[in-house]
């Protein structure tokens, strides 16, 4: 794993830490060098940035070496002790030298070379997986973003195959807005460092864990996921109970609340593409039009979207023109209620009464009187859904 691409292994700064809390923990000076023979953390810092003479030879022969007091005088920059070779999948990558009484030191050599060999591989283990947390970062991002007129869904489906991801299998985009990031705001952005393993990311990896799944944190307190679903007609209902599993779950582990929207399932680029903005719309609109929820497909929010897609001054206009009768009448208030559970109770007396907790010659009642004020017959849902539909802008646009 310590190829080219994520070389240098054995930084600078790695090798100081290293040297630097080994030296505190067993009491003798710790060096250590890199591939040229050059000291680039040592628990002595004035050593740093010399030439330790013993560890070309060192690396030469991959073979531990000790100095004695008679024998240093005829080497650069080395004092008594020992200094053996640091190799990582056969690759020697540097040296790590103790300084003291050869005896003394021999005994502490091969722990604190063996030591510092699992250290370097970590460190290299944690690169590789930042590179491809921000692979998979960039992948969700091409998706995000993906323009047909200028990108070529082609190389975006070669580029996830090399993650091993096909992105030809039926999947749903899900986006998860934390009470760390506000909806409105919340954008794809620059790409942070890798999360903690008790991140909520590594919650949302636990929920959505089959393995077509591809889940990636867009920015803070906000987590993409590209969920694969069945090709059966129930898959939104499958997918919905995870989603409420998932808010469950971080409001339990991190304490924090969160709003899930999620959209249509596809099996492209530009399918994915359209999900992925159908969960940004609901995760967004969501919360403005349905109290009280926390999971939000974009399915039941379609004439919200279709709404808010409209120019804010076109749909002011609009609003303004259906409601003029009403104007008196703010939102919330009883007839402006009635109006909107009358047409989500599909005009049904008995459901829109038993919806509004009145009795049905109250609402009899009420349904005239937005006719006389509307001068529209609501009775007949086509004069009666306009003024549902300006309600509903006003309640988008006001929240």
């Amino acid at each position: 794993m310590a190829d080219a691409g994520r070389a240098p292994v054995l930084t600078p700064e790695l090798a100081q830490e290293i040297a630097g809390e080994t030296s505190a923990i067993i009491g003798l000076n710790v060096l250590i060098t890199d591939r040229e023979g050059t000291v680039i953390g040592s628990g002595d810092t004035l050593r740093v940035g010399t030439v330790h003479e013993a560890s070309r030879s060192v690396l030469e022969t991959l073979s531990p070496r000790t100095h004695t007091a008679e024998e240093v005088r005829k080497l650069h920059g080395v004092r008594p002790g020992i200094t053996l070779p640091i190799v990582l999948d056969g690759v020697p990558v540097g040296t790590v030298g103790l300084t003291g009484a050869p005896r003394r030191v021999r005994q502490f050599g091969r722990v604190v070379q063996r030591q510092t060999e699992i250290l370097l591989q970590e460190s290299v283990l944690q690169r590789y997986r930042m590179v491809r947390e921000r692979a998979r970062e960039d992948l969700l991002r091409d998706v995000a973003f993906f323009d047909p007129d200028s990108a070529d869904p082609a190389v975006i489906v070669a580029r996830a195959a090399e993650l091993g991801v096909d992105l030809l299998v039926r999947r749903a985009a899900v986006l998860v807005v934390t009470s760390h990031q506000d909806a409105a705001d919340a954008r794809p952005g620059p790409s942070g460092r890798l999360p903690s393993t008790a991140s909520p990311l590594r919650t949302v990896r636990g929920v959505f864990n089959a393995s077509h799944d591809v889940v990636a944190e867009m920015r803070a307190g906000r987590i993409a996921v590209l969920c694969h679903v069945s090709t059966g007609a129930d898959w939104a209902y499958g997918l919905e109970d995870r989603c409420h599993s998932l808010v469950d779950e971080l409001q339990r582990r991190h304490g924090i609340a969160a709003h899930v929207g999620f959209g249509e399932a596809g099996a492209d680029v530009a399918a994915l593409h359209a999900s992925y903005t159908d969960a940004d719309d609901a995760v967004r609109i969501g919360p403005k039009v349905i109290s009280g929820e926390a999971v939000f497909p974009v399915r039941a929010l379609r004439i919200e979207q279709l709404l808010t897609s409209a120019g804010h001054r076109a749909r002011a206009r609009f609003s303004r023109d259906q409601l003029a009768g009403m104007a008196d009448q703010p939102a919330g208030s009883p007839l402006r209620s009635t109006l909107v559970a009358w047409h989500e109770s599909g005009f049904n007396l008995v459901h829109a009464a038993r919806r509004l907790h009145i009795h049905r010659n109250t609402l009899l009642y009420r349904l005239d009187k937005i006719s006389t004020l509307t001068g529209r017959n609501v009775r007949d849902p086509a004069e009666a859904t306009p003024l549902y539909l300006a309600c509903l802008v006003e309640r988008l646009d006001k929240l």
